[in-house]
């Protein structure tokens, strides 16, 4: 969302950490999804952001959703959102969640392991299953490659057994890392699937679905590659080399939905000088809004003050020094009490964040459209408001 002075003005009368969820932002992205990528069916990754106005909102657009555990499923099926419109992309996943999944009516699981096999052979019978791959992860800022995924030879062995387990052999995903920077990364992940689909093809083994998973990025402090630009080059690689009329074309987005729909509004309740650094203590942190930090993640930051940046490492506000959001970031002199403003926070803010030491994660107020009610009541925004990357 803009960052405008309505955007400061509501926040003004809010206690914080708070995230501020705009609905018309979700619904623009959502529409940024299906018009980049129009053949693929869209399903919202929950775990990015389990809000019931996140929920609400895509649900009434139509989006499918991803789920892993039954508080996931819980929350989308009381939505009354269809079992056909539910799948599970946990490759690894809780028999108590199978077996409620099942009984709900979705039949669509990812595997990476034989084991898994067995698992949903005995609680999910006769389910479609879809293999995850293992990509690289090498473009993206937040990797996910090491902890799931087969290898191709693995892959063509999980289909090949999915049969003789009283399962459908249904199609193949993968992930190329949260927020990737790199476009190629999906043509790569795409021909590694070409691979794949076609020795089983001469196997008698017709997969139906191809998931392009998730990883689409949103800005933050450096380029990303836009919507268009990923959606074309894997519409070039899909028609090139996968048949036209077998290929069920998904994809889960789940950063890329509601990443510019959140705005983290944080106080500043500290500050002091160590050596030769300044640092500036908020109540927003690590452990109850921040936790992709803690890998180098960047945001860029908003405040309502004007005047030459100083340089200052960010802390939390917990008692542990794991609990620093960023060093060496440029802001106007702040005072305590003053608020920070981190852009494009919708995704992962809330979903990662704990109470521990007692420091509560970000309420959140929903609204809808702020950005263009400033526009129409206080025109573009104030130029006086520092706009400090």
């Amino acid at each position: 969302m803009r960052f405008t002075r309505r955007i400061v003005e509501l926040s003004r009368s809010l206690e914080t950490p708070v995230l501020l969820l705009d609905r018309a932002s979700l619904r623009r992205a959502y529409a940024r999804v299906r018009a980049a990528l129009p053949e693929a069916d869209c399903y919202y990754a929950v775990k990015a952001n389990p809000h019931p106005e996140v929920l609400r909102t895509l649900a009434a657009l139509g989006a499918g959703f991803e789920v892993s555990s039954p508080v996931e499923l819980r929350a989308v099926l009381d939505l009354g959102v269809p079992a056909l419109r539910i799948m599970s992309s946990n490759p690894i996943k809780p028999v108590a969640f199978v077996q409620a999944a099942h009984a709900a009516g979705i039949d669509r699981f990812a595997v990476d392991s034989r084991a898994e096999l067995v698992k949903l052979a005995h609680h999910a019978p006769g389910s479609r299953v879809y293999v995850r791959l293992t990509v690289d992860n090498s473009g993206s800022e937040w990797p996910l490659a090491k902890k799931y995924g087969a290898s191709a030879a693995d892959a063509l062995q999980l289909l090949r057994e999915a049969r003789a387990f009283g399962l459908r052999p249904y199609g193949l995903t993968f992930h190329v890392g949260s927020q990737c920077l790199d476009k190629e990364s999906w043509t790569s992940a795409l021909l590694l699937c070409h691979e794949i689909w076609r020795e089983l093809d001469a196997d008698g083994i017709e997969l139906q679905m191809l998931s392009l998973g998730g990883g689409f990025p949103v800005r933050h402090t450096r380029p990303v590659p836009s919507l268009k630009e990923i959606g074309r080059e894997a519409a070039r690689v899909l028609r090139d080399l996968f048949p036209p009329d077998r290929v069920e074309l998904t994809v889960e987005p789940g950063r890329a939905l509601v990443g510019e729909a959140g705005l983290l509004v944080a106080s500043v309740i500290g500050k002091a000088e160590r050596g030769q650094e300044r640092w500036l203590y908020l109540d927003a942190g690590v452990f109850n809004a921040l936790l992709e930090a803690i890998q180098g993640f960047r945001y860029q930051l908003r405040t309502e003050r004007a005047g030459p940046p100083r340089r200052y490492v960010l802390a939390g506000p917990t008692c542990d020094s794991v609990d620093t959001i960023a060093q060496d970031v440029p802001l106007p002199e702040l005072s305590v009490g003053d608020r920070v403003y981190f852009l494009n926070a919708g995704a992962y803010t809330l979903s990662y964040a704990s109470s521990f030491n007692g420091f509560e994660p970000p309420r959140v107020v929903a609204f809808d459209d702020a950005p263009r009610l400033a526009r129409e009541q206080l025109g573009e925004p104030d130029e006086a408001v520092a706009l400090l990357a």
